[in-house]
């Protein structure tokens, strides 16, 4: 990539940035609002539904991209694809914002966004498991793919409880996405990753370290579905392969944090759909430390397991299995670590 691409690139993001930004002061004037609850992290009644600007800022730069460019773009079908699942998970997000769907309405509408992709195709049918190699997955295919892109749907929507954890996140995310596939020449994800971080960059500012305006079921479901998409688009769709394990690498600490927090749920008893403060972003918040310095922790992890990613694209195959293994044993000492600080602050249930 010459510098003078680069250069246009780096513009054109700024530009979604300040659409992301021009969307969001307008969401926050419409007031549709977050009224606080036994369980919330906010104390007053606080505007949503601010991710409108990441998911516009994401929309147009698609747009660009299909009809403008040369490059950085797999075939029309996929795309096609990826751009209507994104469409129909913004909009009933968007949806419930204003008008509070239950639960299951909610996974319903993840369910036809990830099968609408699915249906175009952009279906991950091989794993390239580090020390092992290529697996085909077979008749399995399908449903790993749709499994994943509701994991991390709910994943990025769950964690998204702290002023700029979830958002933060998801810029280092994309930023590093980009980096990492440009160097590889994967360019759809390279500007997928830079479109994602423009919008969540012009959103941030609305957000952290005091909130005007939260992203919404509209920001953190449409994050965690592009997110997603990503990954699968990088396991197969590119030019060249870059591989579908960056994603979850980058994003450990909320993949992470969802699994543990549903597994422990699980063994309790408790009914999955019911709303809780147990994460363990929101365990470590309860007992002590501040919203600010919980969220600071998590960008850490985004950017220490980005520091990782760009080793692992280039390690031997038992050395990306090392790193991966090494960043989940980080998260299970960072589990350890709440825990106990759990068990000082006298929090006996999570």
């Amino acid at each position: 990539m010459t510098s003078a691409a680069l250069l246009s690139h780096l513009g054109f993001a700024l530009a979604l940035a300040l659409l992301s930004a021009a969307v969001v002061r307008a969401t926050i004037a419409v007031k549709i609002m977050d009224l606080p609850g036994e369980r919330s992290a906010h104390s007053v009644p606080t505007p949503r539904g601010g991710g409108l600007g990441v998911v516009a800022a994401l929309l147009a730069g698609l747009a660009v991209l299909y009809f403008t460019a040369r490059y950085g773009r797999i075939s029309d079908p996929y795309f096609l694809g990826a751009i209507a699942g994104l469409l129909t998970i913004a909009g009933v997000s968007l949806a419930d914002d204003a008008f509070d769907f239950g639960f299951g309405w909610k996974l319903l509408a993840q369910a036809v966004a990830a099968m609408v992709a699915i249906g175009a195709g952009l279906v991950l049918d091989v794993l390239n498991l580090p020390g092992i190699g290529p697996v085909p997955l077979g008749w399995f295919a399908i449903p790993f793919t749709f499994g994943w892109i509701l994991y991390l749907t709910n994943a990025m929507n769950f964690i998204d409880g702290l002023n700029g954890l979830c958002a933060g996140s998801a810029a280092i995310a994309g930023l590093a996405l980009a980096l990492l596939a440009a160097g590889v020449g994967g360019n759809f994800v390279y500007f997928g990753g830079l479109l994602l971080a423009a919008g969540c960059l012009g959103f941030l500012p609305f957000n952290f370290p005091a909130a005007r305006i939260f992203l919404g079921d509209v920001g953190s479901q449409s994050i965690g579905y592009w997110l997603a998409i990503l990954a699968v688009a990088a396991a197969r769709f590119e030019t060249t392969q870059v591989s579908f394990f960056l994603v979850p690498l980058l994003l450990a600490a909320p993949i992470f944090d969802v699994g543990f927090t549903l597994l422990r749920r699980l063994r309790a008893g408790e009914k999955l759909s019911q709303a809780h403060r147990g994460h363990l972003y929101q365990v470590l918040q309860r007992s002590g430390w501040s919203a600010t310095r919980v969220t600071l922790a998590h960008w850490g992890f985004a950017v220490l397991h980005a520091v990782v990613g760009f080793r692992f694209l280039t390690a031997p195959p038992l050395g990306k299995l090392a790193l991966g293994l090494a960043v989940l044993a980080g998260q299970v000492a960072w589990a350890v670590f709440v825990a106990r600080r759990a068990r000082a602050a006298g929090i006996a249930r999570w």
